[in-house]
């Protein structure tokens, strides 16, 4: 590595910023201790989080068909289509936390063109350029994104239950439902970034997102893997939304149409280890590839 690249101390980070561009040398990150340091990068990833809020105020079109995709899907599996072939018992409990789940997928493209676009305006570039810690762009990217997740989780629950879904395990294991999706959602939040930063330009974005759709329908949300020929099932068993799909299911008391494999018995097991390893493969390449622009 170059002598331009390593940290100088009293200069900060590389892409902090220093006395070099202008930026003041007192109260900048690479000059403080472990606790400030850890002080400003929460202090300027909210920053990016404000910003990227900012955005739905200023879009709410945008904001609010990312919301009611999912809920048109719900209508039309529930009242048009049919879901739940395969499953004893009521099909709307097994359908709504399978969607729920596939929500999760949903609304990445909002994200990827987010990054694209700041890609491609050198936003990236101006922000590399100021006395702020690095990640704090794609912190507050991700934690803008989760909130949009949450509050899509909630609709999508509202509207299940007024379909005549319910969940009959209590309130613990309902809140372990949400944090298993919430955690795939980050997990895919990931792969989008990582994706977005590989294309590049927003137009590429449509045919990136392609590769996300074969997770969310190659899954047990529809149908259980019993309904399907021996090889899809074995393969829909193993996607990481159908393990998700089918732990939200227990934690809800929701029937999910147990083949008795041993991917439907640890599924709460594999929806907590699908995420995680999806985020140690994705994360890194992320956080590298950022580190990277314009270098």
């Amino acid at each position: 590595m170059s002598a331009a690249t390593t940290a100088i101390p009293g200069l900060g980070e590389p892409g902090q910023g220093g006395p070099e561009q202008g930026c003041p040398q007192q109260g900048t990150p690479g000059r403080e201790g472990g606790s400030a340091r850890f002080g400003w990068a929460l202090a300027d990833s909210w920053t990016m989080t404000r910003r990227e809020l900012a955005h739905w105020a200023r879009q709410p079109v945008e904001v609010l068909v990312n919301l009611a995709f999912p809920v048109m899907l719900l209508l039309m599996f529930t009242y048009l289509v049919g879901g739940g072939r395969g499953v004893e018992g009521d099909p709307t409990e097994f359908l709504v936390p399978g969607m729920l789940a596939l929500t999760m997928a949903f609304g990445l493209e909002s994200t990827m063109l987010a990054v694209t676009q700041d890609l491609g305006k050198g936003v990236i570039d101006r922000f590399r350029s100021l006395p702020m810690v690095p990640g704090a762009v794609l912190v507050g990217r991700s934690t803008a994104d989760m909130l949009q997740s949450t509050a899509a989780l909630a609709v999508m629950a509202g509207v299940g239950y007024a379909v005549g879904w319910r969940w009959h395990n209590g309130a613990a294991a309902a809140l372990g439902a949400v944090g298993l999706l919430l955690l795939l959602r980050f997990a895919m939040l990931w792969v989008g970034i990582q994706l977005a930063m590989v294309a590049g330009r927003p137009e590429l974005v449509s045919a990136v997102q392609i590769l996300v759709w074969p997770v969310g329908f190659l899954s047990n949300v529809f149908a259980t893997p019993a309904s399907m020929p021996g090889w899809l099932g074995a393969v829909v068993e193993w996607n990481p939304m159908s393990a998700t799909a089918t732990a939200v299911r227990e934690l809800f008391g929701n029937p999910g149409g147990a083949t008795g494999s041993w991917a439907a018995e640890h599924a709460q097991l594999l929806a907590l280890l699908w995420p995680v390893a999806i985020i140690a493969v994705f994360f890194p390449l992320a956080v590298r590839k950022f580190a990277r622009l314009s270098r």
